[in-house]
């Protein structure tokens, strides 16, 4: 037993500082809510199905108002939805909305967990949802939040019925009804009982809602009123809720930050009933749960506290902290401790750093590093001791009077070091729904501490304190000023192929390009290009200079590609060099309001063979919220421009093209383009083709985009494998330059389409008929209108994610609608 405490006393500390590079104190008034924290014994979990689904305003209030310690468990990363901010889809989407709910957390203060389940996108309801997501693993999941965390009160965001308007909405209640229930039985998921005990929460809530015309609340329910102003803050809770919110940035979550107070409304679900408060019937602190002197220990600290001196509590808080290791109650001393000592060594305003100039570094390597440590208490705190990666220093010096300390050192990073990237996406997903995690600890945490530390103990008074300083980079962006981030652990080597798929013509040689990064010297390496177990191509005596990037050719024969005979492969590349073996390339995600972002993935590319004509030679394409469609279209041979607003109001320059491509969601994202419109009718009166994908109702630049009037509608077919009807087989769409047949439709990922427009002009023609199981037929999946001498179409089939996953269907349907004009 004591070894596990242990174990578990030292994690929960390191969480405190593991999602930032440098441990720096608390402002005063964060310290003085974390002081009035210590005093209330209850906690809340909030849960719902995705990124942006919480309740910020009632998670600010719960914390700021109430001072209770809440968490926010998402099933999901947000996966599967789409990105306002550039091409990132699924995994890389997931890992993105992963560090914006960190960042809105960061805000608000809440903590954030997440289940393994992948947002697979829209669903209709539950029965479809479970049909991708394992009911038990996910259910096991919370359950393991639960025990872990260990809330008295969760609310639910959502109801399990049609009003949570997602089938993953009303799947996330499900599960908590389940979990609530299975997290005190100890005979449900008995493995995780060798790290956590067994937790029944007192109740579980349906946090009920106006959004639009749904309205769930109703007066005889529980309410709360929330978002009043906090002088601290400098602002009311609804406010900071609009703040944290507007962190969802790759979703275009932004939201008002809304002064003045207002009523949340609460159903009873399962548990004991609350009457008055969210915390009837739970003890509120100390005293109530039959604790003594430790509630007046923490008054008298909280009255005496001094914003401009906050180290003088540091002798009280001491004595509490005492008092607390005495305590019976194993995991509420673990909780406490952890809250404690972080507030203790924000008291001493200690800072404390290592950082290199390097943002990448490689196992084995040496880097020079810099320890910076510092703090501002009047009563000296002595670091005893410096444990580097590989030796330690017994220092016992005085760190006072806001002096910095730098120690100079060479570090070696361990030869068993592993890469930086994301637990979740260090193996292949388990399955399009479930991630696979290695070690099932981990499951919940928003991302992993790092692993590269230098520890430094402390005494502060007559205790001692671990810190464990991660390794770090920083520089100095003349924007944005000093930039800390985690030193990134990368291969010798990561390799890619340039593009996301290639043509292989009939008896033509296929020329592909790697992207090769060498992070160190390469002598003589060989690369290997395989389908399947099939070996296509081998070349050898490829010397790479060290810490450089190179775009090398090699021609794939076209014997060897003869013996394919499937049309949709994956070619993958190895790269062999001195007895090592390198498969991956890394993905390097970089937006301004979040930290760098590092995973690897397979070097793999789509491979496409068979029957595929396109007649078009030259697109323009207007971007949109972003896609890959244009890398795509470049390689089966086509020139691809992006346009400028200058390029589309020039009509020769737009009468060039043989298409015009507008990217998804163009009207929500360009309000430029209700200046465009003249122009682009113009250019298909006079003979060219407009292929337009999807848009959605938010936020729309213009109403009237089509070249006749049409509407759209949140109609969408979310299976990816509904049966598709052909309402004209001989269209010219449906015929030319490929013959299109329901096989085409065959292997398509994740949906077919979203936001069908369900009101139309007479004089557009339909193509397609769809619907969902048990649904009503959907004709508005592709609108096609002549008009002059060219060509409109309308189509929100989702083609930005069938071309990028290799579909060859898709790619010939695609074809024939940029080759309208043909």
């Amino acid at each position: 037993m004591f070894k596990k405490l242990t174990l578990v006393f030292i994690f929960c500390f390191i969480c405190f500082f593991s999602f930032a590079q440098q441990v720096r104190p608390a402002k005063s008034s964060e310290i003085f809510r974390e002081i009035k924290t210590l005093r209330h014994i209850p906690k809340v979990l909030y849960l719902a199905a995705h990124p942006d689904d919480e309740n910020t305003g009632l998670l600010s209030w719960l914390i700021n108002e109430q001072n209770v310690e809440t968490a926010y468990l998402s099933l999901t990363r947000g996966d599967g939805g789409q990105n306002l901010l550039g091409t990132e889809q699924g995994a890389a989407l997931g890992l993105i909305r992963t560090h914006e709910l960190l960042e809105a957390r960061k805000l608000d203060g809440a903590q954030q967990f997440f289940t393994r389940a992948i947002d697979f996108g829209f669903s209709k309801n539950t029965d479809d949802t479970f049909k991708q997501w394992d009911a038990d693993s996910i259910t096991a999941d919370v359950v393991w939040v639960i025990r872990k965390f260990r809330p008295d009160v969760i609310i639910c965001r959502f109801p399990p019925t049609a009003a949570a308007g997602h089938g993953q909405h009303a799947a996330s209640a499900v599960v908590a009804e389940k979990a609530f229930k299975a997290a005190a039985d100890k005979n449900m998921f008995p493995n995780q009982l060798k790290y956590v005990d067994v937790w029944q929460p007192k109740r579980l809530l349906w946090n009920t809602f106006r959004f639009g015309s749904v309205n769930t609340t109703s007066e005889n329910q529980l309410k709360v009123t929330v978002g009043q102003f906090d002088p601290q803050l400098g602002m009311g809770y609804g406010e900071l809720a609009g703040l944290s919110r507007s962190l969802h940035k790759s979703q275009g979550a932004g939201t008002q930050s809304v002064a003045g107070v207002r009523t949340e409304y609460f159903t009873h679900v399962v548990g004991v009933p609350a009457k008055e408060s969210l915390f009837d019937k739970i003890p509120l602190n100390w005293s109530e749960k039959g604790i003594d002197n430790i509630d007046e220990l923490i008054d008298i600290i909280r009255l005496s506290f001094d914003y401009d001196h906050p180290d003088k509590s540091l002798h009280g808080l001491l004595m509490l902290r005492k008092r607390i290791l005495e305590i019976q109650d194993v995991r509420l001393k673990e909780d406490k401790l952890n809250a404690i000592d972080h507030i203790i060594l924000s008291c001493t305003g200690f800072m404390g750093e290592v950082v290199t100039n390097q943002a990448e570094a490689i196992a084995g390597n040496s880097y020079n590093f810099s320890l910076n440590v510092i703090s501002r208490a009047a009563p000296p705190v002595i670091l005893e001791q410096v444990n580097w990666i590989n030796q330690t220093d017994v220092l016992n010096k005085r760190i006072s009077g806001d002096s910095l300390i730098n120690i100079q050192r060479k570090i070696q990073i361990p030869l068993n070091a592993v890469l930086t990237e994301p637990y979740w996406l260090e193996k292949p997903a388990k399955n399009a729904a479930t991630f696979s995690v290695a070690n099932d600890t981990l499951i919940g945490l928003p991302e992993l501490a790092s692993p590269l530390n230098v520890s430094v103990v402390l005494k502060i008074g007559s205790e001692k304190f671990t810190v464990k300083l991660p390794l770090s980079y920083k520089k100095l962006d003349p924007v944005k000023g000093d930039v800390v981030e985690q030193l990134r652990i990368i291969p010798a080597m990561d390799l890619s192929f340039a593009e996301p798929v290639y043509f292989a013509k009939e008896k033509e040689d296929l020329k592909v390009t790697l992207r090769l990064k060498a992070n160190k010297y390469i002598n003589y390496g060989k690369v290997i290009f395989r389908v399947g177990n099939a070996t296509i191509a081998t070349f050898t005596g490829i010397n790479l200079p060290e810490n450089t990037i190179t775009l090398k050719d090699f021609i794939l024969p076209a014997g060897d590609l003869a013996k394919i005979k499937t049309t949709q492969n994956k070619l993958e590349v190895v790269f062999s060099s001195e007895n090592s073996e390198f498969t991956k390339g890394q993905v390097l995600i970089q937006y301004p309001h979040l930290p760098s972002l590092q995973y690897f993935v397979p070097a793999t590319t789509w491979l496409l063979k068979g029957d595929v004509k396109v007649l078009a030679k030259k697109v323009g394409y207007i971007q949109g919220a972003g896609d890959l469609i244009p890398e795509f279209l470049r390689q089966a041979g086509l020139q691809v421009d992006v346009l400028a607003e200058a390029d589309i109001l020039n009509p020769s320059k737009l009468a060039s093209y043989d298409a015009v491509i507008t990217g998804v969601r163009v009207i929500n994202t360009d309000k430029r383009i209700k200046n465009w419109q003249v122009a682009l009718k113009s250019y298909v009166e006079n003979g060219g083709t407009i292929v337009m994908q999807y848009n959605t109702t938010q936020d729309m630049a213009l109403q009237d985009f089509g070249i006749y009037p049409f509407s759209i509608s949140s109609k969408r077919v979310t299976e990816e494998n509904a049966a598709v009807k052909f309402l004209n087989p001989n269209h010219k769409l449906l015929s030319y330059p490929n013959k299109i047949t329901a096989e085409d439709f065959n292997g398509w990922v994740q949906e077919r389409g979203a936001y069908f427009p369900d009101k139309w002009d007479a004089k557009y023609e339909t193509l397609f008929e769809m619907n969902d199981i048990g649904e009503e037929p959907l004709k508005g999946s592709t609108l096609y209108a002549k008009y002059g001498k060219g060509n409109f179409i309308y189509t929100p089939l989702a083609f930005f994610r069938q071309l990028p996953a290799g579909n060859i269907g898709a790619a010939r349907l695609f074809f024939n609608f940029i080759s309208a004009g043909k």
